[in-house]
């Protein structure tokens, strides 16, 4: 499984920084992956959906830790890029 676009929609909310979408083999999309920042740093939080009891239900995420880490490194160097004005376009690719 290889990422192969992530797109960085900037956020000017307190905690949430940007919200993201991950394509992974040009086949699947993940959307709605915000970037927090904390006082421990960045990091991201994977789609929920608020179910009627007022609890969230997890709607997509990695199945592994190792996946998790590997997701979450590529849309934090992505994001920072952004930020930092690097990223020539809102839709980068990551290789």
């Amino acid at each position: 499984m290889q990422i192969t676009s992530i797109t960085i929609r900037p956020a000017n909310e307190e905690l949430v920084k940007a919200y993201a979408s991950i394509c992974f083999d040009d086949c699947f999309v993940v959307h709605d992956i915000w970037v927090i920042e904390a006082p421990t740093g960045l990091f991201i939080l994977f789609p929920t959906k608020k179910l009627s009891d007022g609890s969230d239900c997890d709607v997509a995420f990695p199945a592994s830790t190792e996946t998790r880490r590997m997701i979450e490194r590529a849309i934090l160097a992505e994001y920072k890029k952004v930020v930092a004005g690097n990223s020539p376009s809102p839709n980068a690719s990551a290789k």
